[in-house]
């Protein structure tokens, strides 16, 4: 059985070029991700919820619940995919994690923003994650 995650897997879009934002194009796609990003944390804890339930349920009941859970799993899909079409990436299903592609000193960076910031605050580089974030303010697009 498929479980809801709290990382997303590695897709063969990872294989894809990314779509670089300037910090400016990132917080213009806020309200369309951040609706999405909504939507995902909120069917990600429903999902979590109904996969708790099903593990203490009696397999009479099991069927229509599992039901319930893959068309939980379908619409994150959907909803990944729709950050994906987007150019940004999602971090972490529970939180609301998302990286945008933008440019540092002439190098690709990750413009780092969770669902409840109102802008991008915070870079970090590629292999550094959210933990190695860095204030906006330190950002140098140009160069």
């Amino acid at each position: 059985m498929r479980g809801p995650q709290s990382a997303p897997p590695e897709s063969s879009s990872a294989t894809r070029t990314k779509r670089r934002f300037t910090l400016a194009q990132a917080n213009q796609a806020l309200p369309l991700v951040r609706r999405i990003v909504t939507d995902i944390v909120r069917t990600h804890a429903d999902a979590l919820m109904l996969q708790n339930r099903l593990a203490r349920v009696t397999p009479k009941e099991q069927p229509p619940m599992q039901s319930q859970l893959d068309k939980h799993l379908e619409r994150l899909e959907d909803y990944v995919d729709e950050l994906t079409e987007i150019g940004c990436e999602l971090k972490d299903y529970t939180l609301g994690l998302i990286d945008f592609t933008g440019r540092h000193q002439g190098r690709d960076v990750c413009l780092c923003w969770k669902l409840g910031e109102e802008r991008i605050g915070y870079w970090h580089e590629l292999t550094a994650g959210a933990a190695g974030r860095h204030p906006i303010a330190t950002l140098r697009e140009a160069e």
